[in-house]
């Protein structure tokens, strides 16, 4: 993914990108735990529950949500590098205002109700590896992810998150203790089964939604512009053009691996579920704990273990970018004090957004709301969010007025555009199919 700038700029940028290479680590950041959140234990449940159910038939939807990621995702902290602002305010300085508060409501519900599936997820898994009451458990978790965001610096915090990614890990570990035929794997690939029914297209419309969600256009963006006014030095690039060679590598490579990681992870689950538990019959899974309870007795305590784990790590990632992206969000809307480098009584607006959408999901887990009622009506949400902000950030993304000589190029702009044609026929899919 590219930005459109005039081949004279592209040759002096080159130049200047050869005088100051970052490694990859330090290229990796908002990108890489943005993707890393994706993979929270509602995606997890989500992957678990298609593979379980179909198979290997879900497998070649990665070939998709890939490239759709990376432009959506590179779009959005385009956006924040080059205006040093997120979404929400690029959203209400250029759209009507009662369009944004819609958008942005409808985001910290459909975050809030995730929110509450993932704490709930987190306290189950810590309950299946050490025993004892998974609500007590839940609630400590939402207590830690809280305290962490508020108390630490954003520096060390994303340093933090950035280690935590390594968690994704776990669930590419679990392969090496489960039996898988390889060659079906890539039949699935190349030439997948696809069952054209209701339960079937519900399961794509899932995957797409948890993949390309509203919630990760936000964070990355704001996640950018954070990491920009945290570095000595560093200017949004509209006012500070000659910084481009390198924050543009950085951005492109950090989004392309960030998104990598996150699809290789949501593959690997896939394919445990489909090549363990469909074979067994074992279609019924209903959270994340609930797939890695029913790995036990067949892949064995080392996989179960692994999978359990995972669930913790990738709530501790995905408590922070729930709720801060709903957080960053409202603050921009109503441009109140923000920023996760900002200290608590500096951006008490901020931190009470934060704290309130954990605080609901939290007491969501003492309700008798069935988890995946509430991911369903958090996929219907973000299913209707999506299209317009994502018609909205193409419309930002490619504006000369807005992004200058950064606009998006012409490849960027062309699979952007089919991002969002592709996540509108998911919505009018779901709807079709709604039961």
């Amino acid at each position: 993914m590219e930005v459109a700038v005039s081949s004279r700029k592209k040759r002096q940028w080159k130049v200047a990108e050869r005088l100051t290479q970052p490694s990859i680590w330090e290229c990796l950041g908002p990108g890489l735990i943005t993707g890393a959140a994706d993979d929270d234990p509602s995606g997890i449940a989500t992957y678990s529950q298609a593979g379980a159910r179909f198979g290997l038939a879900t497998l070649w939807t990665l070939w998709l949500t890939y490239p759709l990621m990376v432009a959506m995702q590179f779009a959005s902290a385009l956006i924040g590098r080059v205006t040093g602002k997120g979404l929400a305010s690029n959203l209400k300085k250029n759209y009507p205002a009662p369009l944004v508060y819609a958008l942005v409501a409808s985001l910290f519900v459909a975050n809030t109700i995730n929110l509450g599936a993932d704490i709930g997820a987190m306290g189950e898994a810590v309950a299946l590896l050490v025993g004892g009451p998974a609500l007590v458990y839940a609630v400590l978790s939402a207590l830690l992810a809280l305290s962490l965001l508020v108390l630490l610096r954003f520096r060390t915090y994303a340093n933090i998150l950035k280690y935590l990614t390594l968690s994704l890990f776990a669930y590419i570990g679990v392969l090496l203790f489960v039996h898988i035929e390889w060659s079906d794997v890539a039949r699935a690939l190349v030439l997948p089964h696809a069952r054209w029914n209701s339960d079937y297209l519900t399961a794509i419309v899932a995957i797409f939604g948890t993949t390309i969600s509203p919630y990760l256009f936000f964070w990355q963006a704001s996640h950018e512009v954070e990491e920009q006014r945290e570095t000595p030095k560093e200017e949004p690039l509209h006012r500070a053009p000659a910084q481009a060679p390198v924050q543009l590598r950085r951005v492109k490579l950090d989004t392309l691996i960030g998104m990598g990681i996150s699809n290789i992870v949501a593959f690997c689950i896939m394919l445990t579920a489909g090549a363990v538990l469909f074979p067994r019959g074992l279609s019924h899974i209903e959270s994340a704990a609930q797939a890695a309870e029913a790995l036990r007795p067949i892949a064995g305590k080392f996989s179960f273990f692994l999978f359990a784990a995972g669930i913790f790590g990738t709530g501790m990632l995905a408590i922070p970018t729930l709720a801060g992206s709903a957080a960053y969000a409202v603050a921009e809307t109503f441009q109140w004090s923000k920023g996760l480098n900002k200290k608590l009584f500096e951006a008490s607006g901020f931190y009470g957004i934060v704290a309130l959408g954990t605080a609901l999901g939290t007491a969501m887990c003492f309700t008798k709301i069935n988890p995946m009622d509430a991911l369903f009506w958090s996929a219907v949400i973000n299913g209707v969010v999506a299209v317009p902000l994502m018609v909205f950030i193409m419309l930002i993304v490619s504006s000369r007025r807005i992004m200058g000589e950064f606009r998006a190029s012409l490849r960027l702009r062309i699979v952007g555009w089919m991002a969002t044609a592709v996540m509108l026929a998911a919505a009018v899919a779901m709807f079709a199919t709604w039961k």
